[in-house]
């Protein structure tokens, strides 16, 4: 009886080393190459697998997700023989288990010294400043060349960025005094355009100012002249209705009569003025002649008036 249970105990545990050896449970993203006889056989997927133990052997095991992978910093030279420190971040992944097994002893080294030596190669074709701003172009060219290479080696370079590009100490600082220099090349430049904005904006304010100015006097002129025309106008139809009326008058009984009155009497105030504004006269030779001269006047104006009721003589003082 012990030796029976002793026999069942062992063909358990050999039937324990027997399923271990040959169940294997792949985890979901990787990959497990199986070789027979030292000769590849097949890959494990995830999940539940079978293989024949002692005679299978898994001799890969991959992992199938995105793996980034540090690039160590290196020395670059630039077209124009500037020296600069370059390092940056390599994002892969495996696509192929069995071409990463045997396309390459590492396929992981192999990926990074390819994307050193890609970088220096692209560095060599830019000049500093390029260089220093060309970051995405450097980074699609690196992860290019990479993943053209990376093919027969079952990876996938999915993309390149850089970390940092540190030139030297001294053109560090003579990139500083270029750039302290164009700020104020900058400055004194956007200053003088401001003055000469200012100039151009006041000239342009006191031309603007005379030709307000001249158009007010011409104006005003203008008024001024309709005002005095208007006025002349005005006194010219007052003159005009004044003769009206007093040729209306002579025409009436007794007109005449008052008529040669205020000519005389307009006559004599007016020489009375003329002598007390005046030292120097010139007298008429016939100036006690005063009818004659209202002769004439009522001449005229009947002449213009028609005949009239009463006539004058033609010496009446």
């Amino acid at each position: 009886m012990p030796t029976t249970l002793l026999s069942i105990v062992v063909v358990l545990i050999v039937v324990f080393f027997v399923l271990r050896a040959t169940i294997r449970v792949v985890p979901q993203q990787r990959a497990w190459v199986v070789e027979r006889l030292g000769r590849y056989h097949l890959t494990l997927q995830p999940g539940l697998n079978v293989i024949v133990p002692f005679i299978d052997r898994i001799a890969y095991r991959f992992d199938m997700r995105e793996l980034p992978m540090e690039v160590p910093a290196q020395v670059c030279i630039s077209l124009d023989n500037t020296t600069m420190t370059v390092d940056g971040v390599l994002y892969v992944q495996i696509t192929d288990a069995v071409k990463a097994a045997y396309g390459s002893s590492n396929p992981f080294t192999a990926v990074v010294q390819l994307a050193q030596t890609s970088m220096r190669s692209e560095i060599g074709k830019l000049h500093l400043d390029a260089a220093l701003s060309s970051r995405q172009l450097l980074n699609a060219a690196v992860a290019e060349a990479v993943d053209e290479a990376a093919l027969n080696w079952g990876v996938k370079v999915l993309r390149y960025e850089i970390k940092d590009i540190t030139p030297p100490a001294e053109i560090i600082r003579a990139m500083e005094l270029q750039i302290t220099a164009d700020r104020e090349k900058r400055a004194i430049i956007a200053k003088s355009e401001g003055q000469r904005q200012q100039q151009i904006n006041t000239s342009e304010g006191q031309r603007q100012q005379e030709i307000n100015v001249a158009d007010g006097r011409k104006q005003a002129e203008v008024l001024r002249a309709e005002g005095e025309a208007q006025a002349i106008a005005l006194v010219a139809e007052a003159t005009a209705k004044a003769i009206a009326t007093i040729g209306a008058a002579a025409r009436e009984p007794g007109g005449i009569e008052a008529l040669q009155m205020q000519l005389a009497k307009d006559y004599i105030e007016k020489w009375g003025n003329l002598a007390k504004a005046s030292t120097n006269l010139v007298i008429p030779a016939d100036l006690g002649n005063v009818g004659a001269l209202v002769s004439t006047a009522l001449a005229i104006v009947q002449k213009n008036t028609g005949p009239a009721t009463n006539s004058v003589g033609g010496n009446n003082s």
